[in-house]
């Protein structure tokens, strides 16, 4: 089977895995601070995790300080200028970004969904482009979870 393919796979499972994850929201109506802590902290650790383990120590391996430093200190200004910059709406903190009276709040909603999942997608895809199946698969299931 082809590598695209596979990644492509496994990539929309870790979506998946995160649209069944969040199903349990609309079973509860009422979910203490400490509970959502816990749920929150165990989210964090899985993807400092995935981040750590899965995608910088195998790219030091690969290639050198610098140019993951680079690559990674590139990523995340690009991460915040599309977030600064493109309209999208958060939950607990309302539209983000420059106003815009053409966009829905659901389009916004969307936009700021796929603001979130495009690292995570470009990591599911970089984990594969390495060669490395396994690898690729260990990232994406971190993700899903």
């Amino acid at each position: 089977m082809d590598i695209i393919l596979i990644g492509l796979m496994a990539s929309l499972v870790a979506g998946l895995a995160t649209g069944v994850g969040a199903l349990p929201v609309l079973l509860f109506k009422d979910i203490s601070d400490k509970v959502l802590d816990v749920m929150l902290g165990f989210a964090a650790g899985v993807m400092l995790a995935a981040s750590s383990f899965s995608l910088l120590i195998p790219a030091l391996e690969i290639s050198n300080v610098w140019v993951v430093a680079t690559s990674f200190s590139l990523g995340a200004f690009i991460i915040h200028l599309v977030d600064r910059y493109i309209p999208h709406f958060h939950v607990w903190m309302g539209e983000e970004g420059p106003r815009s009276s053409r966009l829905s709040g659901l389009m916004l909603m969307v936009i700021a969904i796929t603001i979130h999942n495009f690292p995570e997608g470009m990591a599911v895809g970089v984990s594969f482009g390495g060669g490395d199946i396994s690898r690729g698969v260990l990232v994406a299931l971190a993700i899903g979870l």
